[in-house]
């Protein structure tokens, strides 16, 4: 590895993320569609590097592509909050270290929305512990930036097209070196 974060990161989507994984697109097309749809909707910097990055701990983890599949929940959430803690700033490694907590949140909250995930999540959702409690909820509600998680899953949720043209990689770098941690 690099010195530069950054650097690493998109090394790291240009050679493993090219391959297949258990959704109909690649992790590369899957951060590309995600960080699109967060510029497109948001025109938010941070939420846009936290949509590109959210899934980079499939990539770091050691259990493989279809962990999940083998009954393995690979605590993905977790490997990339505590890279992206070192690297990004707060609001970026928030977002990222919580959109699997995001999508127990929903499946909680929101009537209808566990009908809307796609097979593979369904499967990941049984092994990261289901639907929140409202003991969770509540919990989760507390933490700064929650909100932002909860964009960041939506458009992790619908950035799954197979075939859909996007910007390249590099049109999302400015995004992440203004997010990188001071």
């Amino acid at each position: 590895m690099t010195k530069n974060p950054l650097t690493d990161a998109l090394d790291v989507y240009l050679d493993l993320g090219r391959r297949p994984y258990t959704e109909v697109v690649s992790q590369l097309e899957h951060a590309l569609q995600c960080a699109w749809l967060a510029e497109r909707e948001s025109g938010d910097g941070d939420l846009v590097a936290a949509a590109f990055l959210h899934d980079i701990g499939h990539m770091m983890q050691k259990h493989g592509q279809d962990a999940a599949d083998r009954g393995i929940n690979d605590k993905h959430e977790a490997i990339a909050r505590g890279w992206a803690e070192r690297h990004f700033n707060a609001r970026v490694a928030q977002a990222v270290g919580l959109h699997v907590e995001a999508k127990r949140y929903l499946c909680a909250t929101r009537p209808g929305y566990f009908e809307t995930l796609s097979p593979a999540s369904v499967t990941s959702l049984e092994l990261q512990g289901g639907p929140m409690s409202d003991a969770e909820v509540k919990a989760f509600e507390a933490q700064p930036h929650y909100q932002d998680a909860v964009k960041v899953r939506e458009w992790d949720d619908r950035a799954k097209v197979a075939g859909l043209e996007t910007p390249d990689i590099d049109h999302f770098r400015p995004y992440m070196e203004s997010a990188l941690a001071a």
